[in-house]
């Protein structure tokens, strides 16, 4: 499978864009976490580098052949969480095999992005019924009920965010699109009217605490906005400069143990307080960089397979880093959803690692203009 290429072809600027984004993520964690967890991070760091250097010299043309076997495996490892996973604050997300804990809704989102570049690829005339994209979203539900077990509501989120990003990228109906957004909007209208009411009849009761939490933060000060009202006094802290890399300063909200997840869920808390405004916005301008140059490899695909692999990573990476980012901000609910490619967990990291190499490949094989 392992196929010749051009090295000015090679998308090195993406690569540059990715590890840089990485190593603000390792000085975050070092702040934030012991020394195990950052040379952890810097573990996961090598594996995706060779992981994602090799998947990038393969053919993804290939590879996705085998689309029914990922999307078999992904059901698999879904299902043993739910059997056979290990609980972390009333959520059972995580799978130990051979020795080594992960998370498989985050192996998810790479596996069906995989999945439907092939489907969509084999079935591309038919991308415009309304009985494909029904079977699409019946394919979808399996794993997305799965995600929804552990209970894991951004994630299902994000996944659903992807799906909908790489169908119309495959080239569905416009009229379609149309008649999910006048569905869909005032279905979110609905849930967070229901967010408000007692015994809510479609979230869980920790859910509407978040929703309500956001909505009226003064009135959970010292329950469930608590993380998100200290995180948005530490990042308006650290002003213009921050407080230096690894600060000691009293002031420290971070040091005051008042920011609990900081490595993970609330590492852009850290970003701000410690590096500012100006390190804040540098976070922020890798990812839409990351995204973008996904996008701009997605519209110069050889194929469409080529184009959702690219807009499935330019979603997830763009999309995921807006929701945490609006967590850490105080603009969105806590979700509980990592920063990409920043926040610690080596199966988050070795994912997007592996996302990008199949990105790579796209580019490489990629229409001349």
């Amino acid at each position: 499978m392992l196929k010749r290429y051009s090295v000015k072809n090679y998308d090195f600027y993406l690569i540059i864009l990715t590890i840089a984004l990485s190593i603000v993520g390792v000085l975050a964690i070092s702040s934030a976490a012991d020394e195990s967890l950052r040379n952890k991070q810097i573990l996961g760091i090598v594996l995706g580098i060779v992981l994602m250097v090799f998947i990038s010299l393969m053919d993804y043309t290939q590879l996705i052949r085998f689309y029914w076997v990922f999307y078999v495996l992904n059901l698999i490892l879904l299902l043993l969480v739910i059997f056979n996973g290990s609980s972390t604050n009333g959520s059972q997300r995580w799978l130990r095999l051979f020795g080594i804990t992960f998370q498989p809704s985050e192996i998810a989102k790479i596996l069906l992005i995989l999945f439907y570049a092939q489907f969509i690829m084999k079935y591309k005339n038919k991308i415009k019924n309304m009985r494909f994209v029904f079977l699409c979203l019946l394919l979808l539900l399996p794993p997305l009920v799965l995600i929804l077990r552990q209970p894991d509501l951004s994630t299902s989120v994000m996944v659903m965010v992807i799906f909908c990003m790489v169908m119309f990228v495959g080239g569905i109906s416009w009229k379609l699109v149309a008649g999910v957004l006048a569905i869909s909007i005032p279905s979110v209208a609905v849930i967070f009217y229901s967010a408000i009411q007692p015994n809510s009849p479609f979230l869980h009761d920790y859910q509407q605490k978040r929703i309500l939490a956001w909505l009226h933060p003064e009135n959970y000060a010292n329950a469930e906005a608590y993380q998100t009202l200290n995180s948005m006094m530490a990042i308006g802290s650290g002003q213009l400069q921050g407080k230096g890399y690894n600060t000691n300063e009293i002031s420290s909200v971070l040091n005051g143990g008042f920011i609990s997840e900081s490595q993970t869920d609330f590492i852009f808390t850290v970003v701000g307080e410690e590096f500012g405004f100006i390190g804040s916005v540098i976070v922020v301008v890798l990812i839409l960089a990351i995204a973008i140059e996904c996008l701009r490899i997605a519209a110069k695909a050889k194929d469409v397979a080529g184009a959702v692999i690219a807009t499935g990573m330019a979603c997830w990476i763009g999309f995921q880093g807006f929701m945490n980012i609006g967590v850490a901000t105080g603009t969105l609910p806590n979700t509980g959803i990592p920063l990409p490619l920043v926040s610690s967990g080596l199966t988050s990291l070795v994912s997007v690692y592996i996302g990008i190499g199949f990105v790579l490949n796209v580019k490489l094989q990629s229409r001349k203009y």
